[in-house]
């Protein structure tokens, strides 16, 4: 089953040397791209045992060193499923013929069909990689890659415009494209060759499939003929908000209730990281600055909120393309088995590059096997894109030490920890204020008096909410207000404002307690966040 990967590695090899490329440097980005194209294959075993026979880097009968092996090279080429290779994207930019070598790394895709777990997602990996290889020979357009055609050579082209903002976004693009028939129509001889992908991939004249086709739903209207419907017009698209400056993003931050020394960290590495740039531009050298951080601290103390604004600092001082969050626990980092969690990790930060990965109670990723495949996993994918992720664990303060600790990898990427501090008793009412105010509520002197003894006779323990117990009771006050005013027939602005002291339990004899603070709350709140 192997053969055909192992022929097809040497042919890559063989037209690498036939313009210019070194043939090792083929045979790896071969290898990689192989990998991959199979990573989703199921079960994942299978395809790695193949994968490791075909390409000789491990001994197949070693499962262990056979998976580990193919889900590292997996991990090093997954930008290749969107982009084209370095040394075809090299070719192409110097105005050599790429053609060849594009064909023949199509060969080692289209060789992943013979590896074992053949899915519908290896199916489409397949197809668009190919597609994606084989217009990497030819010029860039606006929309995404058109192959090169004898009349009209390749042109280079900056790197900058190989990249993809995703690889949904680069799938989009290629869909779209009326020029790249193979997305629609898979090359013959890969059918012929392997009949297990019969069934799997459209034919011409299923539904939905190429558009010559003349299966239902295969042909598409000529707008120029007569009674062709017309195209419905598009909606108007909103205008994109103004991109925020670093001076406005940390502005923000400081009208943040509280956090204090968080406020102090950010704003001096926002400094280091403005001095660092104009040291470069001197032509100074500067000290290697880690940009991943380790938030410590209670639930509700705003470590969201600060994660979130940090990647807006990142994106405004040009670290980061987008700056967006992703924020994930343990369950959507982990799989039910060895090897898919290294998949699982790896996509959740394919997700997050050019943004903030945001990892919460990270220390639950510690004291077993998955977890420590997935650190390993997210140790890797830092480096590789040290340039454009930044990685931000929180969670409690003394577990922390000992997730960091976990892995050498950890410790030295992991060196700014930022304490989060639990807010005081004003601070606390300031939140509940801030928090009515933005949904339109007043909270009456009465009202603050009784939220006030209900915080006073809460203890301080771990599980203490902060700013998500000032929301929590505030969501409970609205709803006693509205069974309170539910029945008046024109109620006035005041009342549909004012909360008062009933409304937080001071009616029920004795002061309301503390709903469960470990109640999930939105993540789109400001100070209610972890």
């Amino acid at each position: 089953m192997s053969v055909g990967l192992t022929q097809a590695l040497d042919q890559l090899a063989e037209a690498a040397r036939a313009v210019g490329v070194d043939p090792q440097e083929a045979r790896r980005e071969g290898v990689v791209l192989a990998a991959t194209v199979a990573e989703a294959a199921s079960p994942l075993y299978e395809a790695a045992r193949s994968w490791a026979s075909g390409t000789g880097l491990a001994d197949p009968a070693d499962l262990d060193a056979s998976v580990s092996a193919f889900v590292d090279a997996a991990a090093a080429g997954r930008r290749w499923r969107a982009t084209p290779t370095d040394a075809l994207a090299r070719l192409r930019r110097s105005g050599a013929d790429a053609t060849g070598y594009a064909a023949a790394l199509v060969e080692v895709v289209e060789a992943c069909a013979s590896l074992g777990g053949l899915t519908p997602r290896v199916t489409d990996n397949i197809i668009t990689v190919a597609a994606t290889q084989r217009g990497g020979a030819g010029s860039v357009a606006p929309g995404g890659f058109t192959p090169s055609t004898p009349t009209e050579p390749s042109t280079p082209t900056e790197p900058a415009a190989l990249r993809a903002d995703s690889v949904a976004a680069m799938l989009d693009a290629l869909r779209g494209l009326e020029s790249l028939p193979s997305l629609r129509e898979p090359n013959p001889s890969l059918l012929e060759s392997h009949p297990s992908l019969r069934g799997s991939l459209p034919s011409p004249g299923d539904p939905g499939a190429s558009p010559s086709g003349d299966g239902a739903g295969g042909s598409i209207p000529d707008p120029t003929l007569p009674g062709a419907p017309a195209e419905p017009a598009l909606p108007a698209q909103p205008e994109p908000e103004p991109e925020k400056t670093v001076d406005e993003l940390l502005a923000e931050l400081d009208a943040l209730i509280g956090l204090a020394a968080v406020k102090q960290v950010v704003r001096q590495q926002v400094a280091m990281l403005r001095v660092e740039a104009k040291r470069a531009a001197a032509g100074m050298r500067n000290p290697a600055i880690t940009r991943h951080l380790v938030f410590v601290g209670n639930p509700g103390t705003g470590k969201t909120t600060v994660a979130r604004m940090v990647g807006g600092i990142y994106k405004a001082l040009g670290l980061l393309d987008q700056g967006h969050l992703v924020e994930v626990d343990r369950s959507e980092l982990v799989a039910g088995f060895l090897g898919q969690t290294a998949v699982k990790t790896a996509e959740v930060c394919a997700r997050a590059v050019g943004g903030v990965l945001f990892i919460d109670e990270a220390y639950s990723l510690t004291g077993d096997q998955y977890g420590a495949e997935a650190v390993n996993t997210l140790v890797k994918e830092m480096e590789d894109h040290r340039a454009d992720l930044v990685v931000i664990v929180a969670g409690y303060p003394d577990p922390m030490v000992g997730f960091i600790t976990q892995n050498p990898g950890l410790a030295s990427r992991f060196r700014t920890t930022v304490e989060f501090a639990d807010y005081t008793d004003d601070e606390v009412v300031s939140i509940l204020h801030k928090l009515a105010a933005d949904a339109d509520y007043d909270v009456t002197l009465p009202a603050e008096q009784t939220f006030t003894q209900v915080l006073a006779a809460t203890p301080r323990t771990m599980a203490f909410g902060n700013g998500r117990f000032a929301r929590n009771l505030l969501e409970e006050a609205i709803g006693r207000q509205a069974l309170r005013i539910q029945d008046v027939e024109d109620p006035t602005t005041a009342q549909l404002r004012d909360l008062d002291a009933s409304d937080f339990g001071a009616d029920d004899g004795e002061p309301q307690g503390p709903p469960d603070s470990s109640t999930p709350q939105d993540a789109s709140d400001e100070q209610g966040e972890t």
